[in-house]
């Protein structure tokens, strides 16, 4: 005579509840319209189109301030939504006389961008704000619709901030940038299509470090052609922060 596992029956009972927990779930909780456009709550569009209209966009603006789509055209700022400045602008298209945007003035507007981050990309502008021109409004030196710096940069900390402040705590903090970069005069005016050139070999730093370099400094020697083999010499030693490896 044979028996069937004792435990069977509580298992086939198990998978029952919870066969019918999920069917009852799905049909309580999942919303009718779910699926009917993919996996996604066909509904949500209508509830979507009620919403009220808050941005009117970029190309609304410059149909009627012409004056400043030419001045931003072409300019560092030319991307960049006039609504990012000036807040949401629908009520504004529609009625021009009875809402104005706002246009910010304060120093601190600016500073959401163009403040040091060390997660924005190198050459990107960014300055410390309680260095740069401390109390004077940006709009002082700055037009917002064409940013153009004021003078050339003196500095290649104007735009490269998150270098400068590591090397400016290294021992290469007296170095000029210069002495390992080859920077043309275009790039302080025009840095997006005037490139600075960066070392491809270690004949740049064998200037200081190799034995025998000419200088008088007391700073680390090494054999250029055998130090590191096949390496360079900043897959080992970060140039702006050389004593980190």
């Amino acid at each position: 005579m044979s028996h069937r596992p004792w435990h069977i029956a509580p298992l086939v009972a198990l998978f029952t509840i919870l066969i019918v927990v999920f069917l009852v779930a799905r049909a309580k909780l999942v919303p009718e319209t779910f699926g009917d456009l993919g996996f996604y709550r066909a509904q949500a569009l209508d509830d979507v189109s009620e919403l009220e209209i808050s941005y009117a966009g970029m190309d609304a603006c410059f149909d009627c301030h012409d004056d400043v789509f030419e001045e931003k055209s072409g300019s560092y700022h030319d991307g960049l939504s006039c609504e990012v400045c000036h807040g949401p602008s629908a009520k504004h298209v529609d009625e021009p006389d009875e809402f104005t945007p706002t246009a910010p003035r304060e120093r601190g507007y600016c500073i959401l961008c163009h403040g040091y981050n060390p997660s924005r990309p190198s050459g990107f502008p960014q300055i410390l704000p309680e260095q740069h021109n401390p109390g004077k409004v940006c709009m002082s030196c700055h037009e917002p619709h064409n940013p153009l710096l004021p003078h050339t940069p003196e500095e290649c900390s104007a735009c490269h901030r998150d270098v400068a402040n590591v090397k400016q705590v290294s021992h290469h903090a007296t170095l000029e940038c210069v002495t390992c970069h080859d920077v043309p005069d275009a790039h302080r005016t025009d840095p997006r299509n005037e490139h600075a050139e960066k070392p491809i070999d270690p004949s740049t730093c064998a200037k200081c470090h190799a034995d025998g370099a000419d200088s008088s400094e007391k700073i680390p020697r090494v054999d250029i052609e055998e130090h590191g083999g096949r390496y360079l010499c900043w897959d080992c030693h970060y140039p702006h922060y050389p004593e980190s490896k």
